[in-house]
């Protein structure tokens, strides 16, 4: 096989970092990154109409949401990683596990995003600190 024979790498593969609030989703083929910044939590808030960012997180605890809270929560997130989405646009996108990883993926996001490190939800499975990633 010659160089131009070999495929090439993936240049889509993103690997989030839990310890800055970062979550990863596949999104019509490629690996984005979500993080929850001030100003993106701001937007949801008003967006959501929720009367605090605890509000939000008590209704994705209880099992209270829904799927608009879903679209708006990870399009702040994909805002708050640098990727601009509208939630009509993420609606019809293809989303790597379908709506339950799109939920999980959002519950993660809200999860790290309030996380200090050496919490559950700072942390990806198996690597807590300390622990050397393979």
């Amino acid at each position: 096989m010659t160089l131009s024979e070999q495929p090439a790498p993936a240049v889509n593969a993103y690997a989030a970092n839990p310890y800055a609030g970062e979550v990863a989703l596949g999104v019509n083929g490629e690996t984005l990154a979500l993080k929850l910044t001030l100003g993106a939590l701001a937007t949801l808030e008003t967006r959501l109409r929720t009367g605090s960012l605890i509000d939000l997180v008590t209704r994705f605890e209880s099992g209270g949401f829904s799927a608009a809270d879903v679209l708006a929560l990870l399009a702040a997130g994909l805002h708050g990683g640098g990727r601009t989405m509208s939630e009509a646009d993420l609606a019809a996108a293809d989303i790597d596990g379908g709506p339950m990883q799109a939920a999980r993926t959002a519950a993660q996001l809200l999860a790290r995003s309030f996380a200090l490190p050496g919490e559950a939800g700072a942390q990806v499975s198996g690597q807590g600190p300390g622990s050397v990633a393979p």
